[in-house]
């Protein structure tokens, strides 16, 4: 487990795996349990789940507390959100749906250039040198705070190299159920050309040296491709969702336990897409 966000940020972008999964619950008795599972980082998310700022500031201190940065997916690639996440304690930003290069930058300028703000921040960013001092009290900053960015559509594909190319960005997070939509395979994580585009995508980011990782929240063969994504360098595991795997060993136990005694198992239920 990893205790300071600094060094987390560093380890994003090296080969050792950091660990962690979608926290959706935010139960106070949750913060302790998470604690002792082994888990690098938590996964926050507002773009799917419905958080008020408040309550992601107190679970993003809560799990900083315990030392497991918090990293926090706003709602879109809106800069002031990246803000609002950052002043409520994230250890760091995952961007939604981003697809092209400038998106990024324009999150670089809010992530990783605080506290530099309007003219000042857009002439920073259009190539205008800083000061010495403050210079190196903005990359000081930028050290504790991690930008990642959601790769989940056939254009982000399309752009990727642009999208690893820009100075700032610390690695990226593939979104399956929106990338096999948009490459027109939608919820089929066994077809050949979702595979090849996961393995794209973490083989260009990682020979970057930035952060790759999915979100592997389907239940099927989600294990094997996790082991298939690390052996190619994915460095960042989301794995799965604490409502996920709450319904899921719920599901198993209850339907061992109405086999044993001659009842009938709960029907199927709809997947979670995340």
């Amino acid at each position: 487990m990893t205790g300071a966000p600094k060094a987390f940020v560093d380890r994003l972008h090296g080969a050792v795996r950091l660990y962690g999964t979608l926290i959706v619950s935010p139960s106070p008795h949750w913060v302790p349990v998470v604690a002792g599972l082994g888990l690098d980082f938590v996964f926050i998310d507002t773009e799917h789940i419905p958080l008020d700022r408040e309550k992601v500031a107190w679970m993003c201190q809560a799990y900083r507390a315990v030392g497991l940065p918090p990293v926090v997916r706003i709602t879109s690639t809106d800069p002031f959100e990246a803000c609002v996440a950052l002043d409520g304690g994230a250890a760091g930003i995952i961007a939604p749906y981003v697809e092209t290069a400038e998106q990024v930058r324009t999150l670089v300028g809010a992530v990783k250039k605080r506290p530099l703000k309007g003219q000042r921040l857009m002439q920073h960013l259009a190539g205008a040198p800083l000061e010495t001092d403050l210079r190196d009290y903005v990359a000081k900053g930028a050290a504790h705070r991690a930008l990642i960015v959601n790769i989940e559509s056939a254009p982000a594909l399309a752009a990727l190299d642009e999208i690893l190319a820009v100075e700032g960005l610390d690695g990226v997070l593939i979104g399956p159920h929106d990338l096999s939509t948009s490459l027109g395979v939608p919820e089929r994580y066994d077809h050949p050309r979702y595979l090849a585009a996961c393995d794209e995508i973490i083989a260009k980011a990682r020979a970057r040296s930035l952060s790759a990782g999915v979100h592997a929240v389907y239940p099927t063969d989600r294990l094997d491709h996790e082991e298939h994504w690390a052996q190619l360098g994915a460095n960042f595991i989301v794995h799965a969702a604490d409502i996920l795997l709450f319904a899921e060993g719920l599901r198993r136990e209850l339907g061992d336990l109405k086999a044993r005694l001659g009842d009938s198992p709960a029907a199927p239920s709809a997947n979670l897409n995340i």
